[in-house]
């Protein structure tokens, strides 16, 4: 799937405008189209007055991390190493005396931790300063007990606190530190060499350094160390990197028969990382969402899915760092995505990557749910009888409640009426608009007005139709003047 070339143009004036208006002093962004650089952009500079960025350019992507911790996790999880339910003091030790907010609430788990219902209060602000916590320290933080929020597993608060925790996990049930285990068992294999915990790991030339504006300047920042939190927000990377790490999600979709490759973690656990597994509420975190005008979002495992009114799923994650801003988002029925870096502090790049994936998957063919093709048969064979009714067609299209809803006999005279009241029907010009690969809904012209037709298929083998749905909608005759 690659987007038409107007929308990389106008991905290309949204970032200019940003940058422009003084987001940062450099940014990088890329259209991802089936995990590729299918466009890419870099404006300003690694430093203020540096080389410009590019494909390669490496930045720190914060919470964007948090895919990479949860992907380990489950590929722990598929192999029997650990349950999701497992209580995290199992884990953990140093949260074996941890005390719940009441009585009544249940033991804190590692599923909670991972889908940010661990009733821990949200904690930006001192999370992102925890990076390069030691190990003795991060074990002393543990030891002197955790303040909660809320019971653990009822409600979504953001935590870096809880993923730096599920690092910990981890590393006990894999049996070496959280960092390596993340190495070997997703960096290496996927080829991910650009991706890494340290700033060193990159040349001065290759990597962005992070900024503040102080004092109506920028001032460049000291990189965080890795520490106990690099869990939470660790990483540094690059869009050549991030294409890949995206294009691994989207080919997950659809299931299918075909081999699933060599990537750590199935198809299915792909899938299952891209699920709404705790809802975000509106107004209970600006962080995940973060602007991305989303009918309803919801935290999945290590990623937020938007469900978008016009375009259907929409996964990702942002990251926001002291120095550095980033976001990922990706539509998993199309294979398109987006991802952008800037080097300062906060960067609002999570709400720019959504707005250039929306453009792109406006500008791009073909990028609904497949439907079925005993449901494109059945449009056809509906668009005929709405045509002139056919008792056989009609016969082998309807699932059998289809006539004890309504008579087949009331359904034909339904029909002759809607004829005469708005002329000869013929099917609008455009796609249909598609729910499931089961259902489908489109629009009719007449003389006189229009129809919109529904109609959604059974399960069953072969799938028959169980609803057809007809709104008619007739023209308003012009003021002053009467139809006939």
């Amino acid at each position: 799937m690659t987007a038409a070339s107007g929308g990389f143009a106008s991905v290309d004036d949204l970032f200019a405008e940003l940058y422009a208006g003084g987001i940062a002093p450099g940014l990088a962004y890329a259209v991802i189209a089936d995990g590729r650089l299918a466009h890419w952009g870099g404006l300003g500079g690694l430093t203020v007055a540096g080389t410009r960025p590019g494909p390669d350019s490496a930045f720190r992507i914060a919470s964007m991390t948090k895919s990479f911790t949860a992907a380990v996790l489950l590929a722990l999880r598929d192999e029997g190493a650990l349950r999701l339910d497992d209580p995290v003091a199992r884990w953990v030790p140093e949260l074996a005396d941890l005390r719940p907010p009441t009585a009544d609430s249940p033991a804190l788990t590692v599923r909670d931790l991972l889908t940010m219902s661990a009733g821990l209060p949200t904690d930006d602000a001192w999370g992102d300063r925890q990076l390069p916590l030691s190990p003795a320290g991060f074990e002393a933080l543990l030891r002197a007990g955790l303040r909660f929020a809320h019971a653990p597993g009822t409600t979504f608060e953001y935590s870096n606190l809880g993923y730096a925790i599920l690092g910990r996990v981890i590393a006990a049930a894999a049996g070496r530190d959280y960092r390596t285990t993340v190495e070997r068992r997703l960096l290496s294999p996927l080829g991910l060499r650009a991706t890494a915990f340290e700033a060193q790991a990159f040349s001065a030339a290759e990597r962005a350094v992070g900024h503040r504006r102080l004092d109506g300047a920028w001032t460049p920042l000291p990189f965080a160390g890795h520490g106990e939190f690099a869990a939470m927000g660790g990483l540094f990377s690059t869009l050549r990197d991030l294409a890949r790490w995206v294009g691994e999600f989207t080919d997950a979709f659809p299931p299918r028969d075909d081999p699933a490759g060599e990537h750590p973690l199935s198809r299915a656990t792909r899938r299952e990382m891209q699920q709404v597994h705790r809802l975000i509420a509106p107004g209970e975190s600006d962080e995940p969402g973060d602007g991305l005008q989303a009918a309803a979002q919801g935290y999945g495992f290590g990623l937020v899915i938007e469900l978008d009114d016009r375009f259907g799923a929409i996964v990702g994650h942002p990251g926001g760092l002291p120095g550095f801003g980033s976001g990922m988002c990706w539509h998993p029925d199309s294979g398109l995505g987006v991802a952008a870096l800037a080097n300062a502090t906060y960067a609002p790049m999570n709400d720019a990557a959504g707005r250039a994936l929306r453009i792109v998957l406006a500008a791009a063919p073909d990028t609904g749910v497949a439907l079925w093709p005993e449901t494109e048969a059945a449009r056809v064979g509906v668009i005929r009888l709405l045509e002139h009714w056919d008792a056989d067609l009609a016969a082998r299209l309807f699932a059998e409640n289809v006539a004890m809803d309504e008579s087949l006999e009331r359904r034909q005279a339904l029909i002759a009426g809607l004829r005469e009241r708005l002329g000869a029907l013929l099917p609008e010009p455009g796609p249909p608009q598609v729910s499931s690969p089961a259902a489908v809904t489109w629009w009719m012209r007449g003389e006189r007005g229009r129809l919109k037709v529904e109609i959604e298929l059974t399960p069953q083998r072969p799938p028959l139709i169980q609803t057809l749905e007809l709104t008619a909608v007739p023209d308003t005759p012009p003021q002053g003047r009467s139809r006939p």
